[in-house]
């Protein structure tokens, strides 16, 4: 590859980078509004999340149709090849994420007229699971930025944290199902738990491609792997 070629090329990657972690602040925010939304009972700024989803699915169009260039063009070799690679699959993790603090805000417009008082003890371990799904993600993402695959690795001890979260919520909403508090609500809560799970798992995800494009090994990992108390 000459000069030139090697100039473009990290040019190229540069901006499928740079538009990660435009991709990374903006599923953050959304989260954190989503959250918001369902806390305050907003719909406006619920719904201003989901129009702003049609931005990162943009966006991750935009590193993908960016990566599938790079791979034609510039015809990339090891350790090169697996940062496009790496980056076009976080960037659908990425947007996946979006979806689901996009489903959170949908479920925040249909609790609207629900009473939920005082908000911090009927959401349960809500706020605690998006506290640590965003941190998570921005874990993620450092470790993608500066190829620390330990980084990325030790980021999979929050997931099992959050799992532990889910579970206790989950068990808390179904025994308040029992105790007829709203089924409705309770439901809608659930789902709410569940996009957040999901969430973490999207980060494991982004972690297992962290550590490919660093090592050049795939290896999946599982929260079971490690405590959740470490």
């Amino acid at each position: 590859m000459t000069l030139p070629q090697r100039s473009l090329l990290d040019k190229e990657v540069s901006n499928v980078r740079n538009n990660i972690l435009a991709m990374t602040s903006m599923v953050e925010e959304a989260i954190e509004n989503a959250m918001q939304a369902l806390n305050d009972r907003d719909i406006e700024l619920a719904l201003q999340v989901e129009a702003a989803d049609a931005d990162v699915n943009a966006l991750r169009y935009a590193v993908e149709e960016a990566g599938l260039r790079i791979l034609a063009t510039q015809f990339p070799a090891a350790s090169d090849l697996r940062r496009v690679i790496a980056s076009i699959h976080i960037a659908i993790e990425l947007e996946r994420i979006g979806d689901h603090a996009a489903g959170i805000a949908r479920l925040a417009t249909r609790l609207e007229r629900e009473t939920i008082s005082p908000p911090e003890e009927s959401f349960y371990d809500l706020p605690k699971m998006a506290r640590r799904a965003r941190k998570m993600v921005r874990q993620c993402i450092d470790a993608y930025i500066v190829e620390n695959a330990d980084a990325a690795e030790n980021m999979v001890r929050r997931d099992a944290k959050l799992d532990k979260n889910y579970q206790k919520s989950v068990r808390k909403m179904l025994a308040g199902m029992e105790e007829d508090v709203s089924v409705k609500r309770g439901t809608y809560l659930l789902w709410i738990a569940h996009n957040l799970e999901r969430i973490g798992d999207r980060t494991v995800n982004i972690a297992e491609r962290v550590i490919f494009m660093t090592t050049g090994v795939f290896t999946a990992i599982s929260p079971d792997d490690f405590s959740a108390d470490d």
